[in-house]
């Protein structure tokens, strides 16, 4: 029986928006959160909680509960229950299996933060489940299976917001980008640099006994069963408190069993700001030219010929063909950001600054009044974990929705196929296919490992 939104979830929502969260709530006609708490706030759960797990889990606690958590690492899951507890005053549950969360009916949401091969299979059975989902980018480990998310999207009506927050977070820096190409500050544009920066390499990481905190079997998950390598060197800083060198934890990104390096790391949330700006965000490019590039290791076929060093592309220069003759440039040289040239001016952008001549121009000449707004589609969001339950609540997607998530995803996967091919791929954006050329075709999908099949 459909339940009316209650006056505490009203005043919350209000408050929420007072905030400085998005555009104007359109109340359900039915209580859209599983769990009614004295104060009606919705109901989380995090998978997943090194590092961007708790990142994303601490700035969720001014709109949600956390009723959950889960990590194979029991070290970091003790260690997030304490943090949790102390934060919001109640403890919440720890599991290893995250199935257990998707189990419970009083939970609204789940916040996926696992290495890049989870988060599929997860997201799949967390919308299956009847959660709304927030998952860390980048979305996907393969093109197969952002379409397989976009098609259970559809099919369950749950809301997804991906983890790209400079959609709505940096200060608006990126907004004002967006809205800077759409108000024609520089002209027609013709060409857009993504800095992403590179990779180091890593020497030759040895055998070494599994950490007795970690389930190693159930981290590799869905990726092929290996053995556990790691380094005595600790990493510091960011990150730290796990080997430099390994197969695991921090270091996942370096591997193409478990992510795509730079590309889908630093290039998800770059790529996705040009592509935004470009008018792009539902259709991709034609071609994409890998013009320089390091691999750390040699391939054969476009596979690492050893298993015992990082294999992702430590440096890189690629030409991207995007539509109406812009060319996309995307490497690891020169400052982390965006650059935008057209054929009247030209400006950077980055989460620290935003400059250029049209940046200072406007002083003078301003963009017209809700121009930002314009961009976000509404009033911006306090952050992004604000705009998702905003969407949990109008149920509409936020503003990193899937769809565009994989179209600009699909760019830096196809990248990483270019390198380890070592040659230029012709991609239809409309088949969402590489053209007339199968070896790269059967890159666009992996197979899960049996046991860890996607439960449909």
């Amino acid at each position: 029986m459909s339940t009316p939104l209650t006056p505490n979830r009203r005043r919350f929502l209000q408050g929420v928006a007072a905030a400085g969260t998005a555009t104007a709530l359109f109340p359900s006609p039915r209580n859209v959160f599983a769990n009614e708490s004295p104060n009606s706030r919705p109901v989380f759960a995090t998978i997943g909680l090194r590092n961007q797990g708790w990142a994303i889990t601490s700035k969720s606690f001014k709109f949600a509960d956390f009723a959950a958590l889960a990590d194979v690492d029991s070290n970091v899951l003790g260690a997030n229950v304490e943090k949790v507890q102390k934060n919001q005053g109640k403890k919440p549950d720890s599991y290893k299996d995250y199935r257990k969360i998707l189990d419970r009916k009083d939970i609204d949401a789940v916040m996926i933060a696992t290495p890049d091969h989870w988060h599929t299979k997860i997201s799949v059975e967390a919308m299956y489940a009847g959660k709304d989902v927030y998952c860390e980018k980048p979305l996907t480990l393969t093109i197969a299976e952002g379409k397989l998310i976009e098609k259970v999207v559809k099919e369950t009506g749950r809301v997804f917001q991906v983890g790209t927050m400079q959609r709505s977070e940096s200060n608006q820096r990126f907004l004002q980008a967006v809205a800077l190409i759409k108000h024609g500050r520089i002209g027609t544009v013709k060409k857009v640099t993504c800095g992403i920066n590179g990779m180091e390499a890593s020497p030759v990481i040895p055998v070494a006994p599994v950490p007795s905190e970690l389930d190693w079997d159930l981290w590799l998950g869905p990726a092929p069963k290996v053995e556990y390598r790691a380094l005595p060197e600790m990493r510091k800083g960011y990150g730290g408190g796990v080997p430099l060198y390994s197969n695991c934890h921090y270091a996942f990104r370096n591997w193409h069993e478990y992510a795509g390096g730079k590309l889908t790391d630093w290039g998800a949330h770059h790529v996705d700001i040009a592509c935004w700006a470009l008018g792009a965000s539902d259709t991709g490019p034609s071609k994409i030219s890998p013009l320089e590039f390091t691999l750390p290791v040699e391939h054969k076929d476009g596979y690492p010929v050893v298993n015992d060093q990082y294999n992702a592309a430590t440096k890189f220069k690629l030409r991207v063909d995007m539509p109406n003759d812009v060319e996309m440039i995307i490497t690891s040289e020169g400052d982390n950001g965006i650059l935008f040239e057209g054929t009247e001016g030209r400006f950077f952008v980055n989460r620290g600054k935003i400059v250029g001549k049209p940046v200072e121009d406007l002083k003078d000449n301003p963009l017209p009044d809700g121009a930002i707004e314009e961009v976000y589609g509404g009033k911006v969001s306090a952050n992004h974990t604000a705009n998702f339950i905003e969407a949990m609540e109008s149920r509409k997607q936020p503003i990193s929705d899937v769809w565009s998530h994989n179209r600009m995803l699909e760019i830096c996967h196809l990248s990483n196929i270019a390198m380890r091919l070592g040659r230029d791929l012709n991609w239809d954006p409309n088949k969402r296919e590489i053209v007339g050329d199968p070896q790269a075709n059967s890159f666009l999908a992996r197979e899960n490992r049996k046991g860890y099949e996607i439960n449909m």
